[in-house]
């Protein structure tokens, strides 16, 4: 699910892997990484990490990111 709020785009994924700050940690700062991306908070217990972008992200980026950080990308919630 995506919700845009004025000019920014707040989409939700799942995660999997994922299983403490360490974790959060690395999905976070690669998903940052990407360009747009203004906000990303990953929660290791919930599997979900939730991205505030200027614009709405291509899943194959998101995707690339999630594996560069070590953890498996399993979409959009």
């Amino acid at each position: 699910m995506s919700a845009e709020t004025d000019t920014q785009t707040t989409a939700v994924y799942r995660v999997t892997g994922m299983t403490c700050g360490h974790c959060e940690g690395a999905v976070t700062s690669e998903i940052a990484a990407l360009p747009g991306v203004t906000s990303v908070k990953a929660v290791a217990a919930s599997g979900e990490v939730t991205v505030v972008s200027a614009a709405p992200l291509a899943d194959e980026d998101v995707r690339a990111a999630v594996d560069e950080a070590g953890y498996e990308f399993a979409g959009q919630v």
